[in-house]
């Protein structure tokens, strides 16, 4: 029986099983930030140096992602998957049972390594076992964890911290994972896989350590060091500048290479990776500066700072299942194409945002932009698919996934230095206007009750508070013309663009 053949006993075990594990581990890239603090007390470093648990991880995902595809035919892609489950199981209960920071530091990076494949296999093993007019539908079970366990991610972490200890953040994917584990060996042995024993690209292996593991260290801890007058990030961003274009040089040269980036011939998953990159560096970004601007401006605590971002995976668990069954009667690109509208509609919204806004109108505005989130993941990935081989699903699931997260790597450091940068330039702007000359800056002054120390204190923090507030603005203005400038991205792509496991559209 050939994998494209297979049927499990129970397609529904099968896909709770890879969901499952799937969403372990994008849960695992957002829940250990928000007990940072707790866990850098109790191993006895600094804030800064606590950030590396964070850092590691990205870093090791972010080089297991592009060898997917290769792992997947040198192991085959059951046992890749299987492996890399239990493989992570073991690196997180090290990373619970860690005695210093160093040890933490080394079993996150071994777990992020490890949780690499899990994603973009879950993707060709969903896509391998639905028959075809169903495989819209696997693609949108697994948007929807995409979608919700980065939001579940913070609550679950700042939740488990304060109700027991740090290590239950690890602890937790343990019985997870083993679940996930059993369902999807017990519904996945009797599929036939054959293992290719491919020489290893060792130089595309070596460039690609040094350069993604650089760049990702680069963007990790750019705003911290304050960009290029770091020494450190000016040699680091140098040498990931040249690894990365001697790697690209070298995968189109080599006759095995470990990246397969000869996809990018194909014009759909050129536009297709575009769109998916982008459009999910935007809604990475928002919900970077969104609960950060209600935590340091409007002093919202990080649970209900959490619980007003939320409402964005609210739409999404009930629309997906929908998009997945319907989706193949419409022209993809229009449904992607609504999403980036909805989006950048959302962005816009916010943008008319004041120091004044409540809880109710910014937890409505992301419930409305879940109805974009629903209608993002499952249309861009089939579209960057479409034109992939069976063969090559594997390569592609795993190129897109390592872009996507790198793009929101990318969004996370540019979202930040843009936002400061903003309030820099807007601080300026509105210090400018105060002067002892100025009739509204004395009303203010007097009804502060004159000037004095405090009263001047007071005055920096209100400039200080609409500085950011005009800064949040602009950016959002600014995200509101990227998604729609990404409609015109998408109709690049060219029908059809069935979603498939095995092959189609155009070339």
């Amino acid at each position: 029986m050939s994998e494209q053949s297979f049927r499990p006993p129970s397609l529904v075990l099968a896909t709770i099983g890879l969901s499952l594990a799937t969403f372990m581990q994008v849960l695992d890239t957002t829940i250990a930030n928000v007990a940072l603090p707790t866990i850098s007390g109790n191993l006895g470093v600094s804030s800064e140096q606590g950030t590396w648990v964070i850092t590691s991880f990205a870093v090791s995902n972010a080089i297991a992602l592009p060898l997917t595809g290769w792992m997947s035919r040198r192991f085959g892609q059951t046992r890749l998957f299987l492996a890399s489950v239990i493989l992570f199981i073991l690196t997180s209960f090290l990373c619970g049972i860690s005695q210093s920071m160093t040890q933490l530091v080394i079993f996150r990076a071994l777990q992020g390594f490890f949780a690499g494949p899990l994603y973009p296999m879950a993707q060709t093993l969903l896509l391998s076992i639905y028959p075809a007019a169903k495989r819209g539908m696997a693609l949108s079970l697994l948007a929807m964890v995409t979608v919700v366990a980065p939001i579940v991610g913070p609550l679950a972490g700042g939740w488990i911290t304060d109700n027991y200890t740090w290590p239950w953040i690890f602890f937790i994917n343990v019985p997870i994972g083993i679940f996930a584990a059993m369902l999807v060996f017990a519904q996945l042995k009797g599929r036939s896989e054959v293992a290719e024993h491919q020489p290893i690209d060792y130089i595309g292996l070596g460039l690609l350590v040094v350069g993604v593991g650089l760049l990702q260290v680069v963007l990790d801890k750019g705003n911290d060091l304050d960009w290029f007058s770091s020494n450190f990030i000016i040699i680091g961003a140098l040498i990931a500048a040249i690894a990365l274009t001697a790697l690209v040089i070298w995968e189109f040269t080599d006759k095995h290479p470990i990246v397969n980036l000869r996809l990018f011939r194909y014009r759909n998953f050129s536009f297709g990776t575009l769109a998916l990159v982008l459009g999910y560096s935007g809604f990475f970004g928002i919900n970077l500066l969104l609960p950060q601007w209600l935590q340091t401006q409007l002093g919202y605590t990080p649970v209900w700072a959490g619980l007003a971002a939320a409402p964005i995976g609210i739409l999404p668990v009930f629309m997906s299942p929908l998009v997945g069954r319907y989706a193949h009667k419409f022209d993809l690109r229009l449904l992607a194409g609504g999403s980036f509208l909805v989006i950048g509609v959302s962005c816009f919204m916010r943008a008319d945002f004041t120091t004044q806004v409540d809880y109710y109108h910014i937890a409505m505005i992301q419930g409305f932009m879940g109805i974009g989130v629903a209608l993002f993941f499952m249309p861009t990935t089939s579209i960057l698919l479409s034109s992939l081989s069976p063969r090559e699903i594997a390569d592609g699931s795993g190129l897109a996934t390592f872009l996507r997260v790198l793009g929101g790597s990318f969004a996370s450091s540019l979202t930040t230095w843009i936002w400061q940068r903003r309030e820099i330039f807007h601080h300026a702007q509105l210090t400018e206007n105060i002067t002892p000359y100025s009739a509204n800056t004395q009303d203010y002054i007097d009804k502060l009750g004159g000037i004095s120390q405090t009263t001047m204190a007071q005055l920096d923090k209100l400039v200080e508070s609409q500085a950011y507030m005009l800064s949040t603005v602009d950016y959002f203005t600014l995200l509101g013309w990227m998604f729609i400038a990404l409609i015109l991205v998408i109709f690049l792509a060219k029908p059809p663009f069935s979603a498939q496991g095995g092959g189609g559209g155009g070339h």
